[in-house]
């Protein structure tokens, strides 16, 4: 229950343990969604270690780590020692993990087995939503997830490796992608009832680590959107975990709207070059001691190098990146925008 939050002063203390977390949200390049991941033909344990290493060799000490139900549901004893082993890869470079257990974007309809190809140029091709809308809409399969939340939790909830969970990604997304399945309104409101649900599960278990769910929707003045979800995230959440892709003057007015709940922040999405989010805004980061994972590190089967219009019109292969750190043979993007990363995290380790 809601009561069961941590205090303002344990969030405060746990971010002072914690540091500076700075790193990205880490998908190998082999893989091209949650489920190829992951599944035992795609599993691809020696890239996930040398990726990695390359970025803890930038100053990355974090990552945010997507998890899926279905992967759980068919194995459990599997997924979980698959969990274990990334895990370990990661601590073995000094990189803390945060898990995230479900996911409100991209193709609603999920299935495990071999994974379609994702077409040319297009960002995100093959990103899967968690649960899918089958269960995600009816109410009265809500309780085959409970195992799914509590088992995952508890085998690692003692674990100093791992650093926080983050319950659900932009759980009211709007479905864009494919059919659309309801309203927006729907969506918000069925993503507050189910959230709430997850923090239950989740806070059943009282791991160590924080739990948190991101806000990503801002009014016209930078401050949270103002909705059911909304207020139960920054009611629920231990510490206030956001996303931004904005340029500089507007990540520094969302920051500054979230700073007035006084729990640590956590920004777990940013980077988008052309839309005016850039490396250089890791010095805002640093400056008002919020932690900055960046969307992506190497360039792969996702594709996000390629913008989110890539949906809507044709792209073109020489334009800037848009998401991503590193060519696949680790080589950066712009040696710039490294040596960033490095100077910052070593002044701040």
């Amino acid at each position: 229950m809601s009561s069961d939050r941590w205090t303002i002063e344990r969030a405060n203390g746990w971010s002072v343990h914690s540091g500076w977390l700075v790193g990205c949200n880490f998908s190998p390049s082999t893989a091209g969604n949650q489920l190829e991941m992951w599944q035992a033909e795609t599993f691809d344990l020696g890239t996930i270690n040398k990726e990695l290493g390359w970025a803890a060799d930038i100053g990355m000490n974090t990552i945010r780590l997507y998890l899926h139900d279905l992967l759980f549901t068919e194995s459990p004893d599997i997924f979980l020692g698959r969990i274990e082993s990334v895990i370990s890869v990661a601590g073995s470079h000094g990189i803390g993990v945060i898990p995230v257990l479900f996911d409100g974007v991209w193709n609603p309809k999920p299935r495990l087995g071999v994974q379609r190809e994702p077409a040319p140029r297009l960002h995100n091709a093959m990103w899967v939503q968690s649960p899918g809308s089958e269960i995600f809409y009816d109410r009265s399969r809500w309780d085959e997830l409970r195992s799914y939340v509590q088992e995952v939790v508890n085998r690692f909830s003692n674990d100093s490796r791992v650093l926080a969970w983050d319950l659900f990604n932009e759980p009211d997304q709007i479905d864009t992608v494919t059919l659309k399945l309801g309203s927006r309104d729907e969506k918000i409101r069925t993503a507050t009832e189910l959230v709430s649900q997850v923090f239950n599960w989740a806070q059943e278990v009282s791991p160590s680590q924080p739990l948190t769910v991101g806000i990503w929707e801002y009014n016209s003045e930078w401050q949270p959107a103002d909705n059911s979800l909304n207020e139960l995230i920054l009611n629920r959440s231990d510490i206030i975990s956001f996303h931004c892709y904005e340029p500089r003057e507007k990540l520094i007015s969302v920051i500054e709207s979230l700073k007035t709940f006084g729990r640590p922040l956590l920004c777990t999405e940013w980077l988008a070059r052309t839309a005016g989010s850039t490396v250089d805004l890791l010095e805002v980061f640093a400056q008002q001691g919020v932690g900055a994972i960046n969307w992506g590190l190497v360039d792969g089967r996702t594709q996000t190098r390629f913008p989110w219009r890539s949906w809507t019109e044709p792209i073109t292969e020489d334009e800037p990146w848009f998401h991503e750190l590193l060519h696949r043979d680790g080589s950066p993007y712009n040696k710039d925008e490294v040596e960033t990363f490095r100077r910052l995290t070593s002044q701040h380790s």
